[in-house]
């Protein structure tokens, strides 16, 4: 075999040998920076100090990582190990391991939906709920509900707190802060006493925690939407007339919540909340009422109402009356069909 052969042989086979190299460097690099990576849509919780296996882990088992050693190159390379930020990734099926790394190294979360909604009439129960859905601490939450001086940086206090939460669903980040949380509840209280409502507010002869606080009442009376209106007018009637509010949910806050039937004797209770005993409205909201029940105080339905009691089609609503011999009437009608279903469920032996 001549020189010149063997020297272009040697230069085939490097040739080759190089073609080989950059085709394994062109796939490996097609797979770990185009390639899609998972075959599930699957949301990542990464917790503060979470070690990276238990990331590869819970992608591996949620979102079905097809070439883990795709993952674990691409984890390597940018050093995902020491630099991963805490937060709610959603990953999806399309996505590449470049992708997925680099989502976990610059902190690229997808925002969730933080809820509240439903009866909202105790501190610990709010704070469960924010520390069910979002990384704080619910401990954390239940304190700042009673640090009178971070409430006061919004302008409230732990007694009048309720008015400052408004139930919706809020799109936050899920690592949100416990003041990043009260930060977004003031942006949002704000949002909604706008001009028109102040000028409503105003035209009831209340302040916007006034209107809360008669919110709240009406919250506690009734599950029926359709009646906050009714029922708000109810109030405002005896309020304007200077009456006693005489409100069974103030009564029913005195104790906490903790009664399963008001009776009378529970009217006595030595409170600033007992709308039997004091004029007005009680200091502060006894639940955070939704907008609609504020809504409903600022636009009552008009009417002569002073009296309502529960309906006896024991169906969640109540009737309503004028004068006192009225609502008397409607109230033996409702004590007469609590007596027969009483009776009723005694003799079915219930």
């Amino acid at each position: 075999m001549n020189v010149r052969l063997k020297v272009t042989l040697a230069v085939l086979a490097v040739a080759v040998a190089l073609a080989g190299v950059a085709g394994f460097v062109a796939g490996r690099y097609y797979i770990d920076n185009r390639k899609a990576n998972f075959s599930e849509k699957y949301v990542l919780y990464v917790h503060p100090d979470m070690p990276v296996q238990d990331v590869v882990d819970s992608l591996q088992a949620g979102a079905g990582t097809l070439r883990p050693k795709s993952l674990d190159r691409m984890f390597r390379k940018l050093e995902v190990e020491g630099g991963m930020k805490p937060g709610r990734y959603v990953v999806e099926p399309s996505f590449t391991s470049v992708y997925v790394a680099r989502m976990l190294v610059f902190g690229w979360q997808t925002p969730q939906n933080m809820t509240l909604s439903g009866t909202l009439r105790a501190k610990g129960r709010i704070a469960q709920r924010i520390g069910s859905q979002m990384m704080v601490d619910s401990a954390s939450v239940a304190e700042a509900l009673n640090d009178e001086a971070f409430l006061a940086g919004y302008g409230f206090t732990p007694e009048n707190v309720f008015a400052l939460i408004l139930p919706d669903t809020y799109e936050m980040y899920w690592t949100a802060s416990v003041k990043d949380i009260f930060d977004r509840f003031k942006k949002e209280y704000d949002a909604f006493w706008t001009q028109e409502r102040l000028a409503k507010a105003q035209q009831q002869g209340l302040t916007p925690m006034e209107v809360s606080v008669m919110a709240s009442i009406v919250s506690g009376e009734t599950l029926k939407s359709f009646e906050y209106p009714v029922i708000a007018g109810v109030y405002l009637n005896r309020y304007k007339k200077g009456m006693k509010l005489q409100a069974d949910p103030t009564i029913a806050f005195c104790y906490d919540y903790t009664l399963d039937r008001i009776l009378k004797k529970h009217l006595t209770v030595d409170s600033p909340y007992n709308t039997y005993k004091h004029v007005g409205l009680p200091p502060a909201p006894i639940n955070v009422p939704p907008k609609a029940c504020i809504d409903a105080v600022l636009e009552p339905q008009k009417h002569n109402y002073i009296y309502f009691c529960a309906s006896p089609a024991f169906d969640g609503t109540h009737r309503f009356a004028v004068t006192y011999t009225e609502h008397l009437k409607n109230a033996r009608a409702f004590q007469r069909e609590l007596t027969a279903r009483r009776r009723a469920k005694a003799a079915s032996g219930q």
